[in-house]
């Protein structure tokens, strides 16, 4: 009986009204979820869908399973364990670093640092689902530091992170490993997306290194913008068989092997001027 029809009726999905207001007080955004607001003055509407019993079970289960839930109650925990155990993640913090001055956009650098230093340092933050103490969250920092150093921030951001550990460049290795080793990696990415075409694209394992070889070389002449550029150069790469993909024979399999990464990129590598730009 699984696969048989049959008529349901199941309370109307639709995507919550969300409001936003900015304040002048340098407050965080507020988020007003308008639907939340309306659910107390409206019943929510149902409607009479043609489903296989096999579908209906799992939409009346999600159903069921929603009205068991208890916000109020998961809130108050998910505020708990944000208190007791929460992790902040502040990246690209080089970017609100300079030189003291008094004026240009090194004010408002040091302003935004000004607002950071008491959250880490421990205060009470108004949130939507209510106040949030900071006394006890672990707050992680990372930045570049290439136009800046980390003695730029003001000194008392700087006291506040006293562990400091500096990253290395990655290396070829290091290349080879992102290329080949994730779950979702670029080339599983791009196998995918040729496969909506028919296409099947093999990468060798000279390719994969000639890829990681070319993505070192091209970070240590220009700018070295770690893993992002296997992203461009794998673009480069790929980029006539993306555009030629829908047009090739269903099945059809492309191999990519170190000859035609060398040769795709060779000339492009040779002009450092124009690599500057396209990788």
């Amino acid at each position: 009986m699984e696969d048989r029809e049959i008529d349901v009726e199941v309370r109307e999905s639709s995507q919550p009204a969300v409001m936003q207001m900015f304040t002048n007080s340098g407050l965080e955004e507020m988020g007003i979820n308008l639907q939340e607001m309306m659910k107390s003055m409206s019943p929510p509407r149902r409607r009479r869908r043609k489903l296989t019993v096999e579908q209906a079970r799992r939409v009346l289960e999600e159903e069921e399973l929603e009205e068991l839930l208890d916000m109020d109650k998961i809130v108050v925990e998910a505020i708990k364990r944000t208190e007791d155990a929460g992790i902040i993640f502040l990246d690209e913090i080089d970017k609100i670093a300079g030189k003291s001055s008094s004026q240009g956009p090194d004010v408002s650098r040091e302003g935004v640092q000004r607002d950071i230093l008491p959250i880490v340092e421990g205060s009470t933050v108004t949130t939507k689902y209510g106040p949030v103490r900071t006394d006890h969250i672990l707050f992680v920092a990372a930045g570049a530091f290439h136009m800046t150093k980390v003695s730029d921030l003001i000194p008392e951001l700087q006291g506040r992170f006293p562990i400091r550990v500096e990253l290395e460049s990655l290396t070829e290795a290091d290349f080879a490993r992102i290329l080949r080793e994730p779950k979702n990696s670029l080339i599983r990415q791009y196998q995918g997306l040729l496969g909506t075409d028919g296409v099947k694209v093999d990468f060798t394992d000279g390719a994969i290194e000639a890829m990681a070889r070319i993505c070192r070389e091209v970070n240590d002449e220009t700018e070295n913008i770690g893993a992002r550029r296997l992203h461009t150069i794998m673009e480069f790469l790929l980029e006539d068989i993306l555009f030629e993909a829908p047009d090739l024979a269903e099945g059809a399999t492309v191999e990519i092997d170190d000859a035609r990464v060398n040769e795709r990129l060779k000339g492009l590598l040779e002009k450092r001027d124009l690599s500057g730009y396209v990788l």
